[in-house]
């Protein structure tokens, strides 16, 4: 008897086990996206929850070569920038609460890309040292005001942390010097494009479709 009801406990969470294994995110709903049919974006300045105030221009300076590698138009961010400042815009917060019909006025853009910046910076943890971005974006069109596409990224120097040797001691030394040389180098920067190239670039399963411009536009990536 204890061996039959073992044997369906192993049955039954390998199933659980083989379910999960394959479980992926259903397809994004593209069906605005492709009526909309973008060309031209205008990138706002991302917000920043993080309290690196670099975080900001980091992921803003990094997001117009995935996009203009998918295929469409980026407007300059330094444009975009001085455009702002010139109505006297200064801060993200104040450029995200501008009406989509005026910015599509001013920039004459057919879509906008708002930027959320979640987390950005490194951190120490006991034994190792982590460096994280960690974004969300979303995609508007500035000619109606619908949401034609949203979805978000990490990136982290975790990703390549292996097994090291000398000890507790050692793993110890190891993050202190990590932290210091991520944090006076600004390594999030470099996590940053890698966070941008995840979330905007295309084709990738449920991202961004590609623009007009990209030998692939339109097409809908279907694994992940």
């Amino acid at each position: 008897m204890i061996a039959r009801h073992f044997a369906l406990v192993v049955t039954l969470a390998s199933g659980l086990l083989a379910g999960c294994a394959h479980q992926r995110p259903a397809p994004y709903d593209y069906s605005a996206f492709q009526k909309a049919h973008p060309a031209t974006l205008l990138v706002l300045p991302p917000l920043n929850e993080s309290p690196d105030v670099k975080a900001t221009p980091s992921v803003w300076s990094n997001a117009t070569r995935p996009l203009s590698e998918a295929g469409y138009y980026v407007l300059p961010v330094t444009l975009v920038d001085a455009t702002f400042k010139q109505n006297g815009i200064t801060d993200a917060a104040d450029a995200h609460a501008v009406a989509w019909q005026k910015l599509h006025e001013v920039f004459g853009a057919d879509a906008a890309v708002y930027i959320d910046v979640k987390r950005y910076g490194t951190s120490y943890q006991v034994v190792a040292s982590d460096t994280r971005v960690e974004a969300s974006a979303r995609i508007v069109d500035l000619r109606t005001g619908n949401l034609l596409w949203e979805g978000s990224a990490v990136a982290s120097s975790a990703e390549n942390n292996g097994g090291g040797g000398g000890g507790i001691a050692g793993l110890l030394v190891k993050a202190i010097v990590d932290q210091i040389v991520k944090s006076t180098t600004d390594a999030s920067f470099t996590y940053a494009a890698i966070a941008d190239a995840r979330m905007l670039g295309a084709p990738r399963y449920n991202g961004i479709l590609p623009g007009p411009r990209s030998p692939q536009a339109g097409q809908v990536a279907t694994t992940p």
